[in-house]
């Protein structure tokens, strides 16, 4: 099998050879790398809003039952994302390092054998976390918290636990597609579930007399369902027929490669996610918390939707470096970080526009009191800076997972959020008597900081040697990157 630049697959490029690929990028090159990016960004946005909109459309069916299903499910369904579902999502985002560089070098047979290796990995973390999730209501009143909601929250979250399950298989297929660029059979799959998880619920929620409970059944039937239509046409469709892998006792082998990238990738999801419900926590304590907890909501809930289209490019930044990076292609690599970044701040820009356009009568959208509407439309130059720095980190850590950085994106997510966003979130909110803008200036400060240094990061990489050491660690097996990444 011939691989990039005419050699075999078996052989590595030299540093040497990969540096005279590394020559001066040109506008025709940069033309071309953004039609990829926006091959792969543009159908990426629908992909991940079907998948927000289904707790989306469950809350909002559960809400018409009464207010203690809707705090009670809403509770759980924070709980799941935190305990469990943003834990499984960052450990599936090693494989974009992974499967990405695999692919680009053509080695087809590892990249359908990590997509398996990932799925195992991920049902083994699923058993303790399911535990958790079985005795969370107990876990609830034990903390403190209103014991007729623990009891239903616990109920509710129990039938996630299939979701869970679910979860741990569609993340990696959904790495499996990302990975090659596949991104139309995730778009049908994704709409499709969405399309029948509507009816689903609202049978389940109002007539099978489930209630709050069908709900979570709804989500957890939507998931695997999911699952199956992505898990058939990677079975039986021609264009997956070159990664799909049989299974074998070879996935047993790749456990510890995978969670060396897993491990990092998940700190970093995590880290991040977390720091945004610590935020809500806080907001909870402040003089009037009804109006300072549903403003915060306001702003998480618009940066929520318009995190799909940073996501987007965040995914498709991470394929094309990993896909480049495994072809020893230093200077298409190169080339996918400029046109990513640039793309980001462009879809910032205009985003922003809109918004502090319209940002005396957003607030209407949400609520019709004046005190709130005010609150918003004085926050809205907060939110233009929250969806830059949005599009920016989430399209830096991106790169980051391509090119296995990972554990140095742990770190900085650690001090850039635990070190500086959520004290200065603090202070600012308590001390300063700023309340809620202070916190989202905090946070703010954090996801600056974390740019900042992610930015750093990126501009230290030496691509030359980077795309050398992922093809020496792919055809010679090395099973693990060298300790310095290629950063000079």
């Amino acid at each position: 099998m011939v691989g990039p630049d005419n050699k075999s697959v078996g052989e590595s490029l030299l540093p040497e050879e990969i540096e005279v690929k590394a020559d001066q990028i040109t506008w025709n090159a940069l033309n071309q790398e953004v039609k990829r990016i926006c091959c792969i960004a543009a159908p990426m946005v629908p992909v991940i809003s079907s998948q927000f909109l289904l707790n989306v459309v469950t809350t909002m069916m559960v809400g018409h039952l009464s207010e203690l299903s809707l705090s009670s499910s809403a509770l759980a369904i924070s709980l799941a994302g935190v305990t469990g579902f943003s834990f499984l999502l960052g450990l599936a985002s090693g494989l974009e390092t992974l499967c990405g560089q695999a692919y680009g070098a053509q080695q087809y047979h590892r990249f359908g054998i990590q997509t398996y290796t990932a799925m195992f990995s991920l049902i083994l973390v699923c058993l303790p976390l399911s535990l958790i999730w079985i005795n969370m209501g107990k876990i609830l009143v034990f903390m403190g918290q209103d014991p007729l909601i623990s009891q239903e929250a616990g109920k509710f979250i129990i039938w996630l636990v299939p979701a869970l399950f679910a979860f741990a298989i569609l993340q990696p297929l959904i790495r499996f597609f990302l990975m090659q660029s596949l991104i139309i059979p995730m778009l049908m799959s994704s709409c499709a579930t969405f399309c029948l998880h509507i009816p689903l619920c609202w049978a389940l929620v109002f007539k099978s007399g489930l209630n709050n409970v069908g709900a979570a059944l709804a989500i957890s039937v939507s998931t695997w369902l999911n699952v199956i239509f992505l898990g058939l046409y990677m079975k039986y469709s021609p264009a997956c027929a070159k990664t799909r892998a049989p299974v074998s006792v070879e996935i047993f082998h790749g456990i510890k490669e995978f969670f060396r990238f897993a491990v990092p990738s998940a700190v970093m999801v995590c880290l991040e996610w977390w720091s945004f419900e610590l935020l809500i926590l806080l907001s909870g304590l402040l003089p009037n918390p009804k109006l300072e907890a549903s403003v915060l909501a306001i702003c998480l809930n618009t940066t929520t939707v318009t995190y799909s289209i940073a996501y987007g490019l965040g995914a498709a930044a991470s394929t094309r470096v990993s896909n480049e990076i495994g072809a020893g292609n230093a200077r298409a690599a190169r080339v996918a970080v400029l046109t990513a970044i640039s793309l980001a701040v462009m879809g910032a820009s205009l985003l922003c526009i809109v918004l502090f356009t319209c940002r005396h009568v957003y607030g209407y959208s949400f609520s019709n009191e004046k005190e709130v509407v005010d609150y918003v439309t004085a926050m809205a130059p907060l939110l233009c800076v929250a969806i830059i720095h949005q599009n920016l980190q989430t399209v830096l850590s991106g790169i980051a997972r391509g090119c296995g950085v990972q554990h140095i994106g742990a770190y900085i997510n650690l001090g850039a959020y635990y070190l500086s966003g959520i004290p200065v979130a603090a202070a600012l909110c308590f001390w300063v008597k700023m309340r809620g803008k202070g916190l989202w200036i905090g946070i703010q400060v954090g996801t600056f900081v974390q740019i900042v240094l992610l930015s750093i990061i990126t501009s230290c990489i030496s691509w030359e040697q980077q795309a050398f050491k992922a093809r020496e660690r792919l055809f010679e097996g090395q099973g693990q990157l060298p300790a310095d990444n290629g950063l000079i």
